[in-house]
């Protein structure tokens, strides 16, 4: 039986539907067990370069990491008129980080992440993805976010969720209660983005994340992208707000900064990310 994780000169994850993926590893440069989860990072024979997992579970790669961190950020940050505060939610790798500083407008980023070993080793073997953690707008909160978000009010104008999967250290961040404690946290014209699992291996988990999220937020829309090292290579965000509806608004003034330093994301792949197909809009 293949387990998760390297074995044979191979990682391998194979998903709860049966399928998977497999990378040709090369040398481990970081493994250790932190107070929460395995922490893994592994050079590999192949285009993606290095990788980052938790607890053998894939988190980024250095070469797809931008179909993930680009779609999570610029899709929420476009639709705000004047972004200044940021909450990243998890994130430990600091991709989300990076591509949200891009936006001129930014004047504070907090980062609030349970596992400070995910900073450090990210910090230290993944650089093209941490750099933007060294930034002054940048504060790290190491910590429980949970707790963290709890007595936040009006504060934010964009809380990015770039959690993990709906189990371990980050089960808690697919409740109904922190849902609306990230609501709460918002000002008015404030947006979150949340990673919502892949709508073709997670059905059930997106279906019941959803389903929360649409009590507590009145906008709730889906939009997906594809991410080739993720399960089924398909991945969904949830866009939520009180106020703001998906393509409402779009900010010009900062889009050509923006562009130019992406590797996919424009204006044209922005707009139809929230055109859905049929299976995923009978789901939700």
């Amino acid at each position: 039986m293949i387990k998760n994780g390297i074995e044979n000169g191979y990682y391998h994850e194979i998903t709860p539907a049966g399928f998977g993926i497999a990378i040709k590893a090369g040398k481990v440069l970081f493994s250790k067990q932190s107070d929460f989860q395995k922490v893994e990072v592994f050079e590999t024979d192949s285009d993606l370069g290095r990788v980052l997992t938790l607890d053998d579970l894939m988190m980024t790669t250095e070469g797809d990491e931008y179909h993930y961190h680009e779609m999570i950020a610029h899709i929420p940050m476009m639709h705000h008129k004047n972004p200044e505060s940021v909450l990243v939610i998890g994130g430990g790798d600091g991709g989300t980080v990076r591509e949200v500083l891009k936006h001129k407008s930014v004047k504070k980023v907090v980062l609030a992440e349970i596992d400070e070993m995910v900073i450090d080793a990210c910090k230290e073997f993944l650089p093209s993805i941490s750099c933007g953690l060294t930034d002054p707008r940048v504060e790290i909160k190491v910590g429980d976010a949970i707790e963290f978000i709890k007595d936040k009010k009006n504060e934010y104008d964009i809380v990015l969720i770039d959690s993990t999967d709906p189990m371990g250290p980050g089960e808690g961040l697919f409740t109904e209660e922190f849902y609306t404690n990230v609501k709460n946290s918002l000002k008015k014209g404030g947006i979150v983005a949340a990673q919502s699992e892949s709508p073709f291996v997670n059905k059930k988990e997106i279906k019941k994340m959803y389903d929360l999220l649409k009590k507590v937020f009145p906008v709730c829309a889906t939009y997906t992208s594809n991410i080739p090292t993720y399960p089924g290579g398909y991945w969904a965000w949830a866009f939520c707000s009180i106020d703001v509806e998906p393509l409402s608004y779009f900010a010009e003034n900062r889009y050509e900064d923006i562009v130019k330093t992406c590797k996919i994301y424009n204006k044209d792949y922005h707009n139809a990310r929230f055109a859905l197909p049929n299976y995923l809009k009978e789901l939700l």
